[in-house]
């Protein structure tokens, strides 16, 4: 191409003229949003749809009404949110971009108000339907006022009429005796392992622990108190295994004792809920953790061209096939990037598969195109943050599962690996003679990931296997001796009046 030609192609794509693509360029990478044109929706924008971190997405779009997939700047949309009766608003509000033209507003309320009206604003013009208005009492996290009606609630948070892994895992059980089993499980597993037994009756939180180590009982009391605060759960009693392996090893001939855990497995019964993690994450979203599913979506590291392509891993040596795959790597560097930063079940062996580095922010995971999923002591529960960047996830054939892991499809949301890991450099290389066919499963993986993990997901998953065990109940749960009351926290701060009628306690 002669020098004048280039400057001409030059001036006319500076003056927005030339439309056709140069390799490499985007189409809309010299578009800007136009705010009739551009799409709002989500979850945040309901008064009803009460959650720790509320949220909804904003999608730019052209002046002809085609979407972005490109960012046009992280700071192109303001969101203001306002009580028009208050003077002041306590609500700490993000605007995070997913850098392919779609953008994730969040905010955390630390008070209820009246009305809320949510601003969304380009060039001080408002964007779509804004102001958007909440009509109240809207409630924030900590107010306790629970919707008495199960089923108005699940279709206020547009819950899902079933999930298959509850189905499956109920499947196997005809009734459930509260009686036989405060007197069988603690006879069974209470000594050797470390247990709660919680009993929710009238809407409130009752508990009892068996064993040692009953320090993540906080996790669970956390999510059944935020629960309660939001809708009336039914009365159940049911039994938490604070522990890492899933405990029911009894074939479907025997006798199987329901034992509530937070990772599966291919020869256990246990009953699936979310992983302590990615709970506390929802929880906490706003709050005293960085990680959570709203904040990796910000952090997907460049664009999918400028991504190392290598396969990336970090952690600690919980397992054999992770001291095979930092082997790997030591002998094929240009391919696989993984090493230890910790030493704990393998200290003999620090020598051999040192030494340690540090600690790499997860953020930064995902300047490489491809995402090592290995298991730990069980299921690892990076999985989730892991598809939600936009990294290539390897995934090791695991026989531990989470509660979503049953709905990816592999080579669909992620590229499967052997357990041995004996075919990972053939699946690293696949994914580097099909770059685009790699890009999209890491892309479809991402969509699951923003579809069926975020909040309010989370909390119609754990209402739904409440709902659907509840109705197993062959006797009527009961407050057992040494049970003792989990309290509300306290809000002496913004404490909130409920409008609901409650129902009566019968204690």
């Amino acid at each position: 191409m002669s020098l004048r030609l280039l400057s001409w192609l030059l001036l006319l794509l500076s003056l927005g003229l030339f439309r056709h693509e140069l390799p490499g360029a985007r189409a809309d990478s010299v578009t800007s949003p136009s705010a009739a044109k551009t799409l709002v929706w989500g979850p945040g924008l309901e008064a009803n749809v009460v959650l720790p971190a509320r949220f909804f997405y904003v999608q730019a779009a052209d002046s002809s009404g085609r979407n972005l997939t490109t960012s046009p700047g992280e700071k192109t949309f303001e969101v203001k949110i306002v009580a028009p009766v208050e003077e002041f608003t306590r609500i700490w509000i993000q605007v995070l971009d997913r850098h392919d033209g779609s953008f994730l507003v969040r905010y955390r309320m630390y008070a209820t108000y009246t009305d809320l009206h949510l601003h969304v604003l380009l060039k001080s013009k408002h964007v779509a339907g804004s102001p958007f208005v909440l009509k109240g009492p809207v409630y924030h996290e900590g107010c306790d006022c629970p919707q008495p009606s199960g089923s108005e609630w699940e279709a206020h948070m547009h819950c899902p009429q079933s999930f298959p892994q509850i189905d499956r895992d109920l499947a196997i059980y005809s009734g459930v005796d509260p009686d036989a089993n405060a007197q069988e499980i603690p006879q069974r597993f209470g000594q050797r392992q470390s247990l709660c037994h919680y009993t929710v009756k009238d809407n409130r939180v009752y508990v009892k622990t068996f064993g040692e180590h009953v320090g993540f009982r906080i996790f669970m009391d956390a999510i059944l108190l935020s629960l309660t605060r939001k809708v009336r759960l039914p009365d159940m009693e049911f039994f938490v295994n604070l522990g890492d392996w899933p405990l029911e090893k009894r074939k479907p001939t025997e006798k199987i004792h329901p034992i509530f855990s937070w990772c599966g497995s291919n020869n256990t019964r246990d009953i699936v809920m979310p992983t302590y993690d990615l709970t506390e994450s929802v929880l906490e979203t706003m709050g005293r953790v960085s990680l959570d599913m709203m904040s990796v979506q910000a952090n997907t590291g460049p664009p999918w061209p400028g991504k190392n392509a290598t396969a990336f891993w970090r952690g600690r040596d919980s397992r054999q096939e992770r001291l095979e795959l930092v082997k790997l790597s030591r002998a094929h560097p240009a391919m696989i990037d993984a090493a230890f930063t910790n030493f704990f079940f393998f200290k003999h062996d620090e020598s051999l598969y040192g030494p340690l580095v540090k600690h790499v922010s997860f953020f930064d995971f995902f300047k490489y195109k491809y995402q090592i999923n290995i298991d730990g002591t069980v299921a690892a529960y990076r999985l989730p943050y892991l598809l939600a960047g936009d990294s290539l996830v390897l995934k090791q054939d695991s026989g531990y599962y989470e509660h979503f892991y049953n709905e990816l499809r592999p080579w669909e949301h992620y590229v499967p690996v052997r357990a041995d890991l004996g075919d990972l450099l053939e699946k690293i290389q696949w994914a580097r003679d099909h770059d685009e066919e790699a890009k999209k499963i890491a892309l479809a993986g991402q969509q699951f990931a923003r579809n069926h993990l975020m909040g309010n997901s989370i909390f119609c998953y754990y209402y739904k296997l409440f709902q659907e065990y509840a109705k197993l109940q062959v006797t009527e749960p009961k407050i057992r001796d040494g049970m003792e009351l989990v309290e509300q926290p306290s809000d002496d701060l913004f404490p909130c009046s409920c409008h609901r009628t409650r129902v009566k306690d019968e204690l």
